[in-house]
């Protein structure tokens, strides 16, 4: 189910109490109760939804066979990066991707609003599975909205791949690396300076993939039909 306009859905873990009370108790023009017109308690009361852009490195393409490896939600206002890595402890005890799930989870309720790029088709679901398998409280339907900007991309351009990369560097933006075979492997089967120095250099690909997505976003918002959906 689609929702229009990024600034029409309220995450309530983002709110103050008071705020809450308002938006659960309080009326809009219409005499609807707030929560039932988020869109009319942004524009009354003057909220504005906190924006991330997300993305995940996982060693594998598939939930059932990878782990996440890191991850990182840039905020849009203030340019912070909210960012995680596996833990050596937790690959060894068999526990993987566990932890850092867990925190995932506590970053990603800071937001209204998450941005990413193939996010629908991957990282929303390989993060849903990865939490599931682990018993964790994924946020469930309504909680946050969410928007992949690969789906504009497709729409408003006319390119031979529709990739971050190609994307990216075909508008000038920069800043896309790209990490290795043997830095997948050496994050996972290594210990020591070797699994820290691949951990450090993915979670650097990380940080620079919400980077360039934001600046991607800053170019096409001028195009956005303001759609966005459920995570």
């Amino acid at each position: 189910m689609s929702r229009i306009s990024a600034e029409g859905s309220i995450n309530p873990h983002t709110m103050t109490k008071k705020e809450l009370l308002t938006f659960m108790t309080g009326r809009c023009k219409h005499g609807h109760k707030y929560f039932a017109h988020p869109a009319c308690y942004i524009r009354e009361q003057g909220r504005k939804p906190r924006v991330g852009y997300l993305d995940i490195e996982t060693s594998n393409l598939d939930a059932n066979y990878g782990v996440i490896i890191t991850y990182c939600i840039l905020d849009n206002d203030t340019g912070e990066i909210f960012e995680g890595i596996i833990d050596e402890k937790d690959i060894r005890a068999g526990q993987f991707d566990k932890t850092v799930c867990k925190k995932l989870i506590q970053d990603m309720l800071r937001f209204d609003v998450l941005k990413g790029y193939y996010s629908t088709k991957f990282d929303i679901p390989f993060i849903r599975s990865r939490c599931l398998k682990w018993g964790l409280d994924f946020p469930v339907y309504k909680t946050i909205d969410h928007k992949d900007l690969y789906y504009m991309v497709k729409r408003l351009l006319k390119l031979n791949r529709n990739s971050l990369e190609v994307t990216t560097k075909f508008l000038g933006i920069k800043g896309k690396n790209h990490v290795h075979g043997d830095q997948w492997m050496e994050a996972l089967y290594c210990t020591g300076d070797k699994q820290k120095k691949a951990i450090e250099y993915i979670l650097d690909h990380n940080r620079r993939d919400v980077k360039i997505t934001k600046q991607l976003d800053d170019k096409l918002k001028a195009f956005d039909r303001g759609i966005v959906k459920s995570i």
